[in-house]
């Protein structure tokens, strides 16, 4: 690993042999570099973490481990993978994209185990490859490992899709394993879990190459760290000497843009649903407390009127030959214009599927979804085309959301003309203008999906719902795969939002039902407490049940839940600076 010459400390033991190595890459792309004299060592039982904002070339980096480059880009320096057999596990950012959505989990991972046991009998290897399959579930953090495996991919949420991915770099028994955000989407417990997990791995001499924008997962694991900017390595270094004393302004404004729901939440209780506090899940309280942030003097009257009312909402999962499970409970739930609301939980809770039926994605639910006090339709197909403009979603994995042979400017512009009946021009410039306002300018706008960040696609995404002027604005986990910086910055966006009644740049007046000066309704759904803090409100979920929800700074600071309380405890633990046990000081 890369030390720097003014550090001091007791004699170092021999130096490891690496199990792979890159030495000065340079990787150019339509005469572009996108990695400039990158050098790395990747030790056996070490964690090194490459660290830096979205389209810094980390990931490019990472894919180099397995031979893998953008197509036409031409490459120089040396990659070598010295392990034995030469196998490299890939954990990707985004794992629904490497998961047949056509078989199920076990075929997934039986795939791979079957080559684990052919040196077995061959009536012992059914039951050798089923017990792989399982151990290395569990290993990966999944509870339940069994019930899982008849199921699809789509019928995972995304952390236990990232979780069963994990879980095949493991059956593979790579000795080096690229982790591309593996936490990306995980709540607190279940995050720090995996930390210990991918700790795990690396007491077993394995090598993890850990791609991350979570800096305090970056602390926790990592041994040593290297800071990219623009393609190149601006700062290396042991992890607890780098956080503690950062040399490069760009490191330092990574760690100074770190969000701490501690800090952020006093200000939260503003929106006008923000008296709704409650000491059951499922209660909306008097709507006629408005909070600090009383935005106007019809606020109260807002606040009795929600955008979006759910009650009585039971959601349902087919499992296979099984039949179907109950997977989500909301006995009542109110969405106000002007107000963001945060959903939290665990993995698994049911935070997305709820968001699903919002958005008429997830038909197989009982109860009633009111938009301004009219039914929605339980499937998208019946909805009107001004109930789809009316909410729009944002998913968690924006990539898989465009189609990757058009430029990102014609499918944001398509979401006016096909939903708000805009012409083709109009439609362009006002794509443009609200592209622009997030922070893509008309050089990107014009670009392949492929040919962005996975930040820039992100905005892309938000541009495009912006686009059908929404009343509800359904962001799944938008900001789990970004850096600190960029976070902060779509974070300021959303917010932004919400006061000025535009829903991205209106040129055609209010949408219908819209009253003048309100902005959506925002409901994030996350596993970062962080990130919830800038909500309103929170609501809290727990194995499919809404356990509890009341104003942000109420939630965060005097839960009332034992869950709620748990989420917190791991949350601040995690926040709590720590030092690799393989850390040099």
């Amino acid at each position: 690993m890369k030390r720097f010459d003014d550090e001091t400390g007791p004699a170092a033991p021999a130096p490891l042999a690496p199990l792979a190595e890159i030495t000065d890459l340079r990787v150019e792309v339509g005469g572009r570099a996108i990695v400039e004299a990158v050098s790395l060592r990747v030790l056996p039982g070490r964690v090194t973490a490459l660290v830096g904002a979205s389209g810094s070339g980390k990931t490019t980096t990472g894919l180099a481990l397995l031979g893998e480059f953008p197509a036409g880009a031409r490459v120089t320096g040396d990659v070598r993978v010295t392990a034995a057999d030469g196998l490299v596990g890939y954990v990707p950012q985004h794992p629904a994209a490497v998961l047949n959505p056509a078989r199920r989990i076990t075929a997934l991972l039986n795939d791979i185990a079957r080559a684990r046991v052919r040196h077995l009998p061959r009536g012992a290897r059914r039951a050798a490859m089923r017990e792989r399959v399982l151990h290395a579930l569990t290993d990966a953090q999944l509870p339940s490992p069994a019930t899982l495996l008849r199921r699809y991919p789509h019928q995972l949420s995304g952390g236990q899709q990232q979780r069963v991915v994990l879980a095949q770099a493991l059956l593979l028994g790579a000795r080096v394993i690229v982790a591309d955000e593996p936490t990306t989407g995980q709540d607190a417990l279940t995050k720090s879990l995996i930390v210990e997990q991918l700790a795990a791995v690396a007491a077993q001499g394995i090598a993890v190459v850990l791609l991350s924008h979570d800096l305090d997962v970056v602390r926790a694991l990592s041994d040593e760290v290297h800071v990219m900017r623009a393609g190149r390595v601006v700062e290396s270094g042991p992890t607890s000497r780098v956080w503690s004393a950062p040399r490069h302004e760009w490191t330092r404004q990574l760690l100074a843009a770190q969000l701490s729901f501690t800090g952020t939440a006093g200000g939260a209780e503003t929106g006008p649903g923000a008296g709704a506090e409650t000491g059951s899940p499922g209660g909306t309280g008097s709507p006629g407390r408005t909070g600090s942030g009383d935005r106007s003097g019809s606020a109260a009257g807002r606040a009795a009127r929600p955008v979006v009312r759910v009650r009585d909402l039971i959601a349902r999962h087919r499992d296979g030959s099984r039949g179907t499970s109950v997977t989500v409970r909301v006995p009542e739930l109110a969405l106000y214009a002007g107000e963001s609301m945060a959903v939290v939980g665990r993995s698994g809770s049911g935070k997305t599927t709820l968001a699903r039926c919002l958005a008429g994605l997830h038909r197989d639910h009982d109860g009633a979804i009111l938009l301004d006090g009219s039914p929605l339709p339980h499937s998208l197909r019946d909805r009107s085309r001004g109930q789809l403009a009316a909410v729009q979603y944002v998913f968690q994995d924006a990539r898989a959301a465009f189609d990757e042979h058009r430029p990102v400017l014609s499918q944001v512009a398509r979401t006016a003309v096909r939903l708000r009946g805009v012409d083709a021009r109009t439609a362009e410039t006002e794509a443009l203008s609200t592209l622009l306002r997030l922070g893509l300018p008309q050089e990107l706008a014009r670009r392949r999906p492929a040919r962005l960040s996975g930040g820039e696609v992100q905005r892309a995404a938000l541009a495009r719902a912006l686009l059908a002027h929404p009343r509800v604005l359904i962001c799944d986990e938008i900001t789990s795969g970004l850096d600190t910086v960029t976070r902060r910055g779509i974070l300021d966006v959303l917010t932004g939002l919400l006061g000025d009644g535009d829903g991205g740049s209106h040129s055609g007046g209010p949408v219908e039902g819209e009253g003048e000066g309100e902005g959506p309704a925002l409901v994030l759904i996350t596993h970062d407490l962080d990130t919830a803090a800038v909500a309103h409100r929170i609501a809290v979920m727990d194995a499919g049940e809404l356990v509890e929800q009341g104003p942000a700074e109420r939630v965060l600071t005097a839960p009332q839940h034992a869950f709620t309380a748990s989420l917190i405890a791991t949350t601040t633990r995690a926040a709590r600076p720590t030092i690799s046990p393989h850390a040099d000081v």
